[in-house]
């Protein structure tokens, strides 16, 4: 028997699902934005035509009237007619810079996961074995470090780092730090640059990321610092940091545990160990608050829980997994006796300073 459907129920469910393929379809077109260079075209110039930013970027008038006016349907742009449009001053902090704006978004939408990659994901269904962020490729290294770069450019030296006791002075004194999943290097480089008399070590299993960090070793002439391709658990197995960072990446790992345990090992007795993680809670109804949610089980399943699940055995904790309580847990199991918990207004991710 066919059960009676409420036709307003169904509207709206309908409604629902229907919106995720709009979205998907407006990432596409924030994309290209960001790639062609229009959010960075539109800010400051107030109300313009098409054909104005055709003149400004050299693109052509009938392509951006329909990008235009895409954006002003997807209420990113302003526009009263369909003829002229305008970025906020919002808009641009959120979608133009990359440099200076805490809430700059439009890294995240990078170049889209590539079909052979989706067609990976999905056999991971069926074994179980996911893809390692060596395995997604420079495309990852290269979405996650936009996505981050923000946080890492503009708070962690001037905002961060002088909110845990004493590394700053360290740090200036002239110590040895190390980032453990480095990534391309965003916050290893930001420290090294601003501590010149510090030695500074970046640690990533991904060579495609270190490639990328190394770049910026060169770019901006960083003597201080070193990039390895290596994961946590080769850390040097003597103290030998004075400070240490974990960013973002302790629930990427198969083995988490195993690296903590390294970066116990590899911290000197009165070192520092900064741990960056997604802000959650254990209890799914909580989390559902979030209204974020959707999109974080979906990078899980597409990357961090893809890796935490890249070998036979591993801990696959996902982008939610690595909680306060988790954390505090893990760290206490190790041998560290110290756990405090900043909040500094990072919307995405909170921030443990562990000590011996």
């Amino acid at each position: 028997m066919t059960a009676r459907i409420d036709p307003e129920e169904l509207k709206r469910f309908s409604f629902n699902v229907w919106n995720f393929k709009q979205g998907e379809m407006v990432s596409l077109m924030i994309h290209i934005g960001d790639r062609l260079g229009l959010y960075r075209a539109l800010t400051g110039a107030g109300p313009v035509t098409a054909a104005e930013l055709a003149e400004q970027t050299g693109l052509q008038e009938r392509w951006l009237l329909e990008w235009l006016r895409g954006q002003a349907a997807a209420r990113l742009l302003g526009s009263d007619d369909g003829e002229r449009f305008e970025l906020s001053a919002v808009g641009a902090a959120v979608l133009a810079d990359e440099e200076n704006s805490l809430a700059f978004a439009a890294g995240a939408f990078s170049d889209p996961i590539p079909p052979e990659t989706i067609d990976k994901l999905v056999d991971a269904f069926r074994t179980g074995i996911g893809l390692s962020y060596e395995e997604l490729g420079p495309n990852a290294a290269h979405r996650t470090e936009r996505m981050l770069g923000p946080w890492a450019r503009q708070a962690l030296v001037p905002q961060i780092l002088p909110a845990l006791d004493g590394v700053v002075d360290k740090l200036e004194r002239g110590a040895v730090a190390a980032d453990v999943g480095c990534g391309g290097g965003l916050a290893v480089a930001a420290m090294a640059e601003a501590f010149p008399d510090s030695e500074f070590h970046g640690f990533d299993p991904s060579a495609h990321a270190i490639d990328r960090c190394r770049e910026k070793i060169a770019a901006q002439n960083l003597g201080n610092l070193k990039a390895f391709v290596a994961g946590g658990e080769d850390l040097p197995r003597e103290a030998t940091y004075d400070f240490l960072i974990t960013f973002d990446c302790l629930h990427d790992m198969t083995r988490p545990a195993d690296v903590i345990a390294s970066v116990r090992r590899a911290l000197k007795p009165d070192g520092t160990w900064l741990i960056k993680d997604i802000r959650s809670t254990p209890d799914f109804r909580e989390n559902m608050r979030n209204p974020m949610l959707a999109m974080f089980y979906g990078f899980s399943v597409s990357a961090c829980m893809s890796s935490a699940l890249s070998e036979p055995g591993g801990a696959g904790l996902g982008t939610l997994g690595f909680n306060p309580v988790v954390a505090e847990s893990m760290v206490r199991e190790a041998g560290f006796s110290r756990f405090r918990q900043h909040d500094f207004d990072d919307p995405a991710n909170l921030y443990y300073e562990v000590r011996v």
